[in-house]
């Protein structure tokens, strides 16, 4: 009879702990805890001393000055500077009672001399200890600011920055060594997206460029049967509109980040723009195009802040009215910020559709935005997304009688 085999053995266990190792002794770690009570503690024991050595001193002089008699005895007569006692002869009862009170007259003098010199001592000593406490403070928390330097560069795009904190193994050591593990996760994470974008849009814009040229060569065919040619160019309509599709969605997975390179633009030029490139289909849906342009120059990327334009002006002239349609650009600098408005008529858009304009692929309910010659439904997703890129925000508002007012606001 054959041996059974033996069952395999579990694999070793790892002699190495990933998690940081505890110290030996915990409740002597320099946290921040401690350091700020030895430090503030340290600071009142050291501004105590010094009060009491000052009061002392004080108390010191004006006891001195106190034990001095007020008076002095002249040839049976008593004369006194600081007392009022007359050089005439008194009766003991009086003259006992006149040195009593000139005694304690001297007495109040030295106390309220002490006084008022205790309170610029405790005077100098509050404006010493405020002074110490606020460079102290700022020693402490300069990790702090080191901190939020680092995270406000971070949010510029720059995830390469870290912060790299040396010093004690405190809270802020630990907070400073868990931002930059982050960073490094995040820098990963928007390094494969980069990566994954770039492959993608390879990936999709190849074979609909085939698409779009082998449908070109056939349709240009004039042997070619009706029903071909009409299937053709409904293929062809499909695979343009599904280039749209791929060009807005990596448009949009661009623009979700800042802004890292920026020149001035002027918001009037790239308006400009998007009117002429809109001119020619405004014409053809009669759709009139005016507005008053003024200069509103800002820091950005004139692509895509043209593209925000270009958007806007489009949407304007195709949702739109039949008849008698109008579409209004404007540019201004208005409380320290460039303003774009492209209003429009057009029709009635309930409040409370607003925000799903901006979503991806949502349109507002009705026929007359659901036809497909009317864009990919990414179109103001784009432009809210490029908007907060720059720094900027979009604000939309139903206009009465139909349309919409879209607004745009960047720093300037």
């Amino acid at each position: 009879m054959a041996a059974t085999p033996a069952p395999p053995q579990a694999p070793p266990k790892p002699t190495w702990d990933p998690r940081r190792p505890e110290p030996p002794f915990p409740w002597l770690r320099p946290t921040i805890r401690i350091r700020l009570t030895l430090l503030y503690g340290g600071m009142f024991l050291i501004a105590g001393i010094l009060l009491l050595s000052i009061i002392y001193l004080l108390a010191a002089n004006a006891l001195n000055v106190g034990s001095d008699l007020p008076f002095k005895v002249v040839t049976g007569t008593v004369s006194s500077e600081s007392c009022n006692i007359t050089s005439t002869q008194l009766p003991a009862a009086d003259l006992n009672h006149a040195l009593n009170e000139c005694v304690n007259e001297q007495r109040q003098h030295a106390l309220d001399n002490l006084l008022s010199r205790s309170l610029l001592a405790l005077l100098g000593l509050a404006i010493i200890a405020f002074a110490f406490g606020y460079a102290m403070a700022g020693r402490v928390l300069s990790p702090l600011g080191r901190i939020t330097r680092t995270a406000r560069a971070v949010a510029g795009s720059d995830l390469s920055r870290r912060i790299e904190l040396d010093g004690p193994d405190d809270e802020l050591k630990e907070l400073a060594d868990t931002f930059d593990d982050m960073l490094e996760r995040l820098q990963r994470a928007f390094t494969a997206q980069q990566r994954f974008v770039g492959n993608a849009s390879h990936e999709l814009r190849t074979p609909l460029a085939i698409n779009r040229t082998l449908l070109e060569v056939h349709l240009s065919d004039p042997g070619a049967p009706v029903e071909l040619q009409q299937l053709g160019k409904t293929l062809l309509a499909t695979n343009e509109r599904s280039e749209q599709l791929v060009e807005g969605l990596l448009l949009l997975a661009r623009s979700d980040n800042q802004i890292v390179e920026r020149k001035p633009v002027d918001l009037a030029e790239v308006a400009e723009q998007a009117v002429d490139q809109v001119h020619a289909e405004a014409e053809a849906k009669g759709v009139e195009i005016r507005g008053e342009r003024l200069s509103a120059v800002v820091q950005g990327n004139g692509v895509l802040l043209e593209r925000i334009a270009l958007n806007l002006v489009q949407n304007a002239v195709r949702y739109n009215v039949q008849e008698g349609g109008w579409v209004e650009v404007t540019t201004e600098v208005q409380h320290g910020q460039a303003v774009l408005v492209v209003s429009n008529t057009g029709p009635v858009v309930p409040a409370y559709e607003i925000d799903n304009l901006f979503e991806p692929f949502k349109r507002l309910r009705g026929a007359d935005r659901t036809g497909s010659d009317k864009g990919v439904g990414l179109g103001l997703s784009i432009v809210r997304s490029v908007a907060r890129a720059h720094g900027g925000h979009i604000y939309a508002q139903p206009r009465e009688g139909g349309g919409l007012v879209m607004r745009v606001t960047l720093p300037i």
